[in-house]
């Protein structure tokens, strides 16, 4: 094996992959390592052999199960190191939690499950009372108060209330986030917040409360923007587009065990498709 600087040839995510192809250039007789940044695991190898591990890496990626590497691995002693230094579930937990969601994202979860955490801690009605929508929906009473129009949202009855919302609050938000950025998720936010809550409000009164018109949004906005820009890559599966439609509809035929905010669930849906191809018109016109 040579002496020949190293050079960055390529960053892997899992270090037990990025371990055993090092492995394997090192049966090669390339001189390899691995090193820990936090982008991931680089690859490094001898610079007058970048060439040569390049072609194998094209060669591994399409077939990383081949016995060869696993080979390479054994006889290099690292599948120990891998299982001794690989992260543990809570931290690799932590890790991807946090790359998937932008500041937006992490802000409003973080703020439902703090107002939730404060209502079952014992105060439930103030902290209820101080988000309700409008007892008396006016112009006054918007002006005197204006973040009450948005307060129901960050407001939910139970666990499986806030569990269900916040789990695709974060997983659609997220990617609309590191799609198209904060202001983009802010404003689908704020807007189906407004929305839902108002149309809730005429229909049933002030006493509703959750994130699920502002969820059924991004599922509008991810649907509908996925149709009509696919090379953004924002999508979501019919069944499970199917799920949450049929869900809207048990609702309305009062078929569920428990009430729901039908009405905050159809204007967010609505809303966040009528968002979705605004932005798509925006991104045609500002193409030409």
């Amino acid at each position: 094996m040579n002496n020949a600087p190293l050079q960055a040839l390529v960053t892997i995510n899992q270090h037990n992959i990025a371990l055993m192809f090092s492995d394997y250039l090192q049966s090669l007789d390339i001189q390899a390592e691995v090193k820990n940044t936090a982008d991931g695991y680089i690859i490094y190898c001898a610079s007058d052999k970048v060439e040569h591990a390049q072609a194998e890496f094209e060669q591994f990626i399409k077939q990383p199960n081949n016995k060869k590497y696993q080979q390479a691995a054994w006889q290099h002693g690292q599948i120990n190191n891998v299982q001794q230094h690989s992260p543990d579930f809570l931290s690799t937990f932590k890790q991807q939690f946090l790359e998937h969601a932008g500041i937006i994202t992490l802000v409003v979860f973080s703020l439902c499950w703090i107002v939730f955490i404060a209502s079952i801690a014992g105060w439930s009605n103030d902290i209820f009372y101080a988000l309700q929508f409008y007892p008396n929906f006016s112009l006054d009473s918007f002006l005197s108060q204006p973040l009450r129009i948005l307060g129901p949202a960050l407001f939910h009855f139970s666990w499986l209330h806030i569990v269900f919302n916040t789990m695709w609050w974060w997983q659609l938000g997220g990617s609309i986030e590191r799609t198209l950025g904060g202001s983009t998720l802010l404003i689908i936010f704020a807007v189906s917040a407004i929305v839902s809550n108002a149309g809730q409000y005429f229909v049933s009164g002030p006493n509703f409360g959750g994130l699920s018109g502002v969820v059924y949004a991004l599922v509008g906005y991810v649907w509908w923007l996925g149709w009509l820009v696919p090379s953004l890559g924002l999508s979501m599966t019919k069944p499970i587009i199917g799920f949450l439609l049929f869900w809207i509809v048990l609702g309305f035929a009062d078929l569920l065990p428990v009430d729901m905010a039908n009405t905050a669930h159809l204007l967010g849906l609505v809303s966040g498709c009528a968002l979705a191809w605004l932005k798509a018109t925006q991104l045609k016109y500002a193409k030409r």
